[in-house]
């Protein structure tokens, strides 16, 4: 399954980029994946709603497996 994550990031990370910011993952198990927000991203007010809004929903879409996303 990291393999499918790592696919669906490398999708949204030049929208993060763009930003200035960018998405690291640092792990995946039993459909818990644990994210780290980098660059602009990590101190960014509205990073949970990227988190939850963004790259939540869009993992969740495309991998079914994925339960739940964290930040770290």
């Amino acid at each position: 399954m990291r393999e499918k994550v790592e696919a669906v990031l490398a999708q949204i990370r030049p929208a993060l980029q763009a930003d200035g910011g960018d998405v690291e993952l640092v792990d995946v198990n039993e459909g818990l994946v644990k994210l780290r927000l980098t660059g602009a991203c990590a101190g960014c007010p509205v990073a949970t709603m990227t988190l939850r809004h963004g790259i939540e929903r869009v993992l969740k879409e495309q991998i079914p497996e994925v339960e739940e996303v964290v930040a770290v």
